[in-house]
């Protein structure tokens, strides 16, 4: 293999930023305007062009959803120059879309990077989650548990009681049992109404965000976004596909996925190295989100490996003007 065509993590990581800085910049000039959609094209056509601008060969294993048709950065889409390695592409250009068309907290731009074929292509289908922070023994929480039970076990390895346990959930009406179920146990739950990424990345950041466990169903998409971050994080991560008809099973074989019933681990969603930028659009616990100061734009980047474990936080200042 030429060095060229070799992942070069290190030197790629820098660029990954840009990408998803500028993302959050096009997107943060319309915040609180109302318009989920015009947010979201104005992320996506920014994010296209840095990552066009990149030497590598890249191919879109998870983009903008299969059910919209996208015209950009469509699942399967070839990014980049053509000159470099060969990489897998998780992306969300505008995570949280309502959050940013109503500034609210914790939109983000995300992106992250791998070797081809180290990421589960994932079906637009919705996926059940599990993630805690790093530190706990293997299994010590499971899908295959109740929500009681999950509860139980996690306080038991934390050396803690239930009630001093807190778990992220998506609120939505598919979710209302399982909520009842973990407040009869003590636990504190944090309700989101969207951005399942970053409700999984602040397990990896408890002293930070105080949240000790994720769970829930949401897009499968967005899970392989969130085991890439918790892969350079640290951190426990199941994700079990749902299906609710033919049509998303036809979707999930069309992607390769034989074993409708399989569990993925976080090292099963995302099989090799990887990198992995998040830049805030609305202000959140993991990054700030675009500010004006001045006649500048200021914008925070949380840029991971996973190969060093390393977590580097960028802050990026452009003259609004030009």
């Amino acid at each position: 293999m030429s060095e060229s065509n070799i992942f070069a993590d290190r030197m790629l990581s820098l660029g990954l930023a840009r990408v998803s800085e500028q993302a959050a910049i096009a997107a943060a000039r319309l915040i609180g305007g109302g318009d989920e959609k015009a947010a979201d094209q104005a992320a996506v056509d920014a994010m296209r062009t840095q990552l066009n601008a990149l030497d590598i060969e890249g191919v879109v294993v998870i983009g903008e959803g299969e059910r919209d048709e996208a015209p950009m950065l469509y699942i399967g889409e070839e990014v980049g120059t053509g000159n470099g390695p060969a990489v897998d592409i998780a992306l969300d250009p505008l995570e949280g879309t309502t959050l940013c068309a109503k500034d609210m907290p914790n939109s983000l731009a995300v992106v992250a990077m791998g070797p081809r074929g180290s990421m589960l292509h994932a079906p637009d289908v919705y996926m059940d989650k599990l993630a805690i922070g790093p530190g706990y023994p293997t299994d010590c929480v499971t899908l295959d548990m109740t929500p009681t039970e999950r509860v139980m076990n996690f306080a038991k390895a934390k050396g803690v009681t239930a009630k001093e346990v807190k778990v992220c959930v998506l609120e939505r009406p598919r979710h209302q049992e399982m909520i009842a179920e973990i407040r009869e146990t003590g636990a504190h739950i944090r309700l989101i109404t969207d951005g399942d990424v970053a409700g999984i990345m602040h397990c990896a950041d408890a002293n930070r965000t105080n949240i000790d466990m994720y769970m829930g169903s949401g897009g499968a998409p967005e899970g392989v976004l969130a085991a890439a971050a918790l892969k350079c994080m640290g951190g426990q991560m199941y994700g079990r596909l749902l299906f609710r008809n033919d049509d998303e099973r036809g979707r999930a074989t069309k992607a390769g996925i034989t074993d409708f019933d399989k569990i993925y681990s976080r090292d099963e969603l995302v099989t090799r190295d990887v990198i992995f930028a998040a830049t805030g659009v609305t202000d959140g616990s993991i990054v700030s989100g675009a500010r004006w100061d001045g006649g500048y734009l200021e914008t925070e980047t949380v840029l991971m490996r996973s190969k060093t474990g390393s977590v580097r936080h960028i802050t990026y200042r452009q003259n609004n003007n030009i």
